[in-house]
């Protein structure tokens, strides 16, 4: 059964950790000793009984009422299975957001319902970020409607907001889908709650389960990309050491290296270090040429000898989310090394209502299209057609800064 990756967004009050934590009790997917844990420390710290504190690890967290780093959460309903990313909320802990979206097939984002909450500032940064990497298959949860007597016109209200958002900064409000739930009752997460009979559609784990069948992946071309991570000697011979970050890679194949531009066969092609004909994405390979190579190749990238649109780029075109204001000079880790850059800003975007300004309006949690001017070329592709080679990481003065997708690349 294939596992679906889902990341759980939204503000840090609205309840995520206690859906997922719901969604596995619901669907059993959860031990009934780890519940009984969670019931242990919600008592301990004097508090009902939080099914959040299934996902929580540190007794710390729970007591700060926060999660600091992405948890993750298996959970079988029906047919599928899902592999349920819960990420941090608050502003600070935007880095460990990002890594846990990064690979997502598709995002649920938490609203609450509450007249005190709403749609925040933050709410809607996670989702412009969710767009920024990617992840343009949503499913609105619309949480805490108890608190409002499950009422239509609050949900109705919501949602009308939330549209005008998404469809300013290009998610199609039509093919989102909004769904009331009560996490903590658990109303409307693996059946339609009687408390909420004016809802037509289906409930979460419904939608989730349709959503997976039906939602496709991030893009991918199916070429062949191998990331280097630099070289061993397997006895006398020079072994070059990647991931496959796309498509498959073969024995007995033309390959051509970026940024060297050396064409050579694969000659072996080790997995685990045992010989194999073929390896796929994701997989840790070693591959032995009929000609040696001498450079170093950490950052390399190793594609099919007739790949057309491999590019070694000395500019970048590319859309940034900051989380400092950003300098000329910066620091840009891509690929698995680090090289200077200077940044030239073109607009800014403020991502809590995806209004553009002028280039002397940049902040932190805000985005910007920039043109980066790199210390030498690299391999690398528009966002688009590659993620793995298509985005980055900002640093300043060692300080992780930003993130960044490219949206071209330049000689």
């Amino acid at each position: 059964m294939r596992i679906n990756r889902i990341v759980v967004l939204g503000n840090k009050d609205h309840g995520k950790s206690t859906i997922i934590g719901s969604m596995l009790i619901a669907t059993k997917s959860v031990s009934e000793e780890r519940v009984k844990e969670a019931r242990r420390q919600s008592k301990r710290l004097g508090k009902r009984f939080e099914p959040g504190f299934i996902l929580d690890s540190f007794s710390a967290e729970r007591e700060g009422g926060l999660t600091i780093d992405a948890s993750m959460a298996q959970i079988k309903y029906r047919d599928s299975a899902f592999e349920l990313i819960d990420v941090p909320g608050h502003e600070e802990l935007i880095k460990n957001m990002v890594s846990g979206a990064s690979y997502a097939k598709f995002a649920i984002l938490a609203v609450s319902a509450k007249r005190s909450e709403g749609i925040c500032p933050q709410t809607k940064r996670h989702v412009f970020l969710a767009k920024m990497l990617g992840i343009n298959n949503i499913i609105v949860a619309v949480n805490k409607m108890d608190t409002v007597g499950y009422s239509e016109s609050r949900f109705n209200e919501l949602k009308h907001e939330l549209c005008i958002f998404l469809d300013r900064i290009g998610i199609e409000s039509k093919n989102v889908k909004f769904v009331p739930i009560s996490a903590y009752n658990s109303d409307n997460l693996a059946s339609v709650s009687k408390n909420i009979r004016w809802h037509s559609g289906k409930s979460l784990l419904e939608e989730m389960r349709i959503l997976s069948k039906h939602g496709n992946d991030a893009a991918s071309d199916g070429n062949l990309r191998v990331i280097l991570q630099g070289s061993m000697m397997h006895g006398t011979d020079s072994l070059l050491i990647g991931n496959v970050a796309s498509g498959t890679v073969k024995a007995g194949s033309m390959v051509r290296i970026l940024p060297i531009g050396t064409a050579s066969r694969i000659s072996t092609l080790f997995v685990k270090g045992q010989k194999r004909r073929y390896a796929n994405a994701g997989e840790n390979v070693a591959i032995k040429l009929d000609s040696q190579v001498s450079a170093d190749l950490r950052g390399a990238v190793v594609y099919n000898y007739d790949y057309k649109n491999a590019n070694v780029a000395n500019h970048l075109d590319a859309l940034i989310f900051m989380t400092k204001k950003i300098k000329v000079g910066v620091s840009i880790k891509f690929n698995g090394i680090e090289l200077n850059g200077k940044v030239k800003i073109k607009t800014v975007i403020d991502t809590a209502d995806g209004s553009e300004n002028g280039p002397k309006h940049e902040q932190p949690l805000n985005a910007a299209v920039v043109r980066i001017e790199l210390e030498h070329g690299v391999p690398a592709e528009p966002f688009n057609s590659s993620k793995e080679l298509g985005r980055f990481v900002l640093y300043q003065a060692g300080k992780f800064s930003g993130i960044g997708i490219i949206s071209s690349v330049s000689k």
